[in-house]
């Protein structure tokens, strides 16, 4: 029976590696020039064609790709949307200049404008180098500068998401950097040129006319396109020829433009930009022009803003400093139900490989009731802590402004590909390819070996950690009433739900009778041992099938290879004497050299999939719900991950029903899915809306009547009765 102890080894290594996966995610995503989201990949390049010396024009930008559809912003966005921002960090003697706009597109979304960027589109931003700059090796390092860049875009198509990124470029200090020189003079093109007269624009009732002169032969008697820089003063969806006129009077061009409704500027100066249209471009030469005129007459009133009175400030104030309590009843009755769903936990496909070898443990120990208390005790604190340190670190999170949720750890590609290289470990060594006491060192061995109970101990961080991606029913609604808690009671929430967890292992531990169940130790745990890793190695392929889920199917085929590498590894160090290092030695250097080539492809973000036409299920989003609402239709909302079990078993079984499928056909009901296997605030917040903080969630709503929130282990007869509500 050996075994035993190396397992209990094996759950050392394994839960120390786990609690450590958090900061593995945030290591495993290294600063670099890169940063790709599912709706954009963005960039930091840079040109510097004479090197960075003083005097010299030196260039960076960001560059930003986006996906069909999506767009970010220009530095007045139209009607609604944010400009991209740009905070660098640079050594002394380096400072930078504002960036260089290139020329937007109008982008009408339904009776709104707004102005901005699709495709590809270059941010240059100048720097400048003092005569006095002196690069040291502190600054520079043996070969380059680094520039450092935080940015933050909201890209939109008919939602849209705030995103953000921290960049590290290594600008060469000697010779020539113009890898993208094409990029910068495209960029530079498109930017506006000065006009030398600034125009004039004059207030005329509810309308302004603009007047520019000085453009060049080559725009005149040409459409333009017209372009505010000062946000909130016109009609932005204005249509040309309809809402808003251009005409041309000899070489001045002039414009009658509507203001908006909600103007809230009134400026004495404004800078617009016109634009010959994309069919009047041609390569080489100016695309727009740029002026600043003065604005003369009188601004029409803005309509007041609207105050809230000085009694019922004092009174918002009031609510705000003192909370009302929540009912204590209704604070009980979250308890119990977490402590239900922790009980309930140990029933899911992802926790119970763990129990059993728990068990199998207490198997061995048949006869030592003194020792299965301690190690039910101490499982139990590895459980209730684990549950406390992963509840604290969510609900900091969100206190810091993050939108995240039970399992946010999943949606790491790093985590996931951490946590499949963990339980390769452990089905290896459960298959019997390898004992912990073979690589440990023999000063670890003995400590296990006199403690045993710290293993046990940290058996129940693993089972934690394994757990992370099931949710059970009452667990769904227990930690959603505990986002909106005090962090003392959300706390004591997540310490029940984790007794829970352990409650079957600790009654084990301490009543008699359940251990007398147990069989007596024999030839067959031995068997059950091999059987057991088969489980372990399922979740293994699940796991690369979530992060296919996430990082694509180069990806997933990484991770696979990097995992048989890892096995090799594990098994040549089960070799003897010289052998031993040499195959091992080798193995480690092939391992490092595919790492290093194909092993960015494992953190990389897949576009999200689109649902094709005619699809049953349709992506959700905030707006896709208000279009079906003002409609008329119902609406079914699967909030869903790759990465949960429970939602995938729901999704192959009674969301996969014809006869229950028909029926949502028949009542016309709309089915949207929304995926949270990536971070997505607007999920997180959708989520929180409806008291959830995880998923799966299920909601059936309809026009003029509360939402539905039905449970988390669905059944076609829960959902048969809901839709008869209709």
């Amino acid at each position: 029976m050996a075994f035993l102890p190396s397992l209990r080894l094996a759950a050392f290594l394994a839960a120390t590696l786990a609690a450590c996966l958090p900061a593995a995610g945030q290591l495993a995503s290294k600063v670099g020039p890169v940063v790709t989201t599912p709706h954009v990949r963005a960039e930091l390049i840079a040109h510097a064609s004479q090197g960075v010396v003083a005097g010299a024009p030196v260039w960076v930008g960001l560059q930003i790709t986006h996906q069909p559809e999506w767009h970010t912003y220009w530095k007045n966005a139209g009607d609604s949307g944010l400009p991209t921002a740009l905070a660098w960090s640079l050594p002394a003697g380096i400072s930078n200049g504002d960036i260089a706009w290139p020329v937007p597109k109008k982008i009408p979304i339904g009776t709104l404008a707004n102005y901005g960027y699709e495709g590809t589109v270059l941010l240059p931003v100048p720097l400048t180098v003092a005569s006095d700059f002196k690069p040291t090796a502190s600054l520079a390092g043996a070969n380059g500068l680094d520039i450092k860049l935080k940015a933050s875009w909201l890209v939109c198509r008919k939602e849209c998401i705030p995103e953000d990124g921290e960049f590290l470029l290594k600008l060469p200090l000697q010779g020539s950097t113009a890898l993208h020189k094409s990029a910068f003079d495209a960029a530079l093109a498109a930017q506006p040129a000065a006009l030398a007269k600034p125009g004039t624009i004059a207030i005329e009732g509810d309308k302004l006319q603009v007047r520019l002169e000085g453009l060049p032969a080559a725009a005149r008697g040409k459409t333009l396109e017209f372009f505010p820089e000062t946000g909130e003063v016109i009609h932005t969806a204005a249509v040309q020829g309809k809402d808003w006129t251009q005409a041309w009077q000899g070489d001045a061009w002039t414009a009658t433009v509507p203001l908006s409704d909600q103007r809230s500027a009134s400026p004495t100066t404004m800078p617009v930009v016109v634009a010959l249209a994309e069919a009047d471009r041609q390569a080489g030469q100016p695309i727009a022009w740029r002026a600043e005129a003065p604005v003369a007459g009188t601004w029409p009133a803005t309509a007041p803003r609207a105050e809230v009175s000085p009694a019922l400030q004092a009174a918002l104030e009031a609510n705000t400093a003192a909370p009302l309590p929540q009912p204590a009843g209704s604070f009980v009755a979250a308890l119990l139900g977490a402590l239900l769903g922790g009980l309930l936990l140990n029933l899911m496909p992802c926790v119970f490989p763990v129990l059993a070898i728990k068990v199998l443990g207490f198997t061995r120990q048949a006869e030592d009731h003194s020792g299965h208390r301690m190690a039910a005790v101490a499982y139990t604190a590895g459980v209730m802590l684990s549950f406390l340190a992963l509840g604290g670190a969510m609900l900091a999170l969100r206190a810091a402004g993050a939108e995240l949720g039970w399992g946010f750890q999943l949606q790491s590609p790093a985590v996931v590909a951490v946590l499949a290289a963990l339980f390769t470990l452990i089905g290896l060594n459960l298959a019997g390819v390898y004992e912990f006491r073979m690589l440990a060192p023999a000063s670890l061995c003995g400590a296990q070996a006199r403690h045993p109970v710290v293993n046990d101990f940290l058996s129940g961080v693993l089972a934690v950690v394994i757990a992370s991606p099931c949710s059970a029913p009452f667990m769904g609604a227990s930690l959603g009433f505990a986002i909106g808690l005090p962090a003392t009671q959300a706390l004591l929430m997540f310490a029940v739900l984790g007794f829970g967890l352990a409650l079957p292992y600790l009654a084990a531990g301490f009543v008699p009778a359940v251990a007398r169940l147990l069989p007596r130790p024999g030839p067959w745990m031995n068997t059950l041992r091999r059987l057991l890793a088969f489980p372990m190695f399922a979740t293994v392929a699940w796991l690369v099938w979530v992060l296919g889920q996430q990082s694509g199917i180069d990806g997933a085929g990484a991770l696979l290879g990097l995992l048989v590498c890892l096995a090799a590894i594990v098994w040549a160090f089960t070799l003897r004497g010289r052998t031993r290092i040499v195959v091992a030695s080798l193995l480690i250097a092939a391992t490092a050299v595919l790492a290093g080539a194909i092993g960015g492809n494992v953190m990389r973000s897949a576009a999200p999939a689109v649902a094709a036409t005619g699809d049953r299920w349709q992506p959700w989003s905030a707006t896709r719900v208000s279009e079906l609402a003002a409609a008329g239709r119902p609406v079914f909302i699967d909030f869903t991950a790759a990465w949960c079990v429970t939602c995938q078993y729901n999704k192959r079984s009674t969301l996969a029903d014809a006869a229950l499928l028909a029926e949502f056909d028949a009542r016309q009901v709309a089915m949207l899915r929304a995926d949270w296997t990536r971070r997505d605030p607007a999920i997180t917040a959708a989520l929180t809306a409806l008291g959830r903080s995880g998923v799966p969630v299920y909601v059936l709503q309809a026009p003029g009547k509360a939402p539905v929130v039905l449970t988390e282990i669905l059944s076609k007869e829960e959902v048969r009765s809901a839709l008869a509500t209709l």
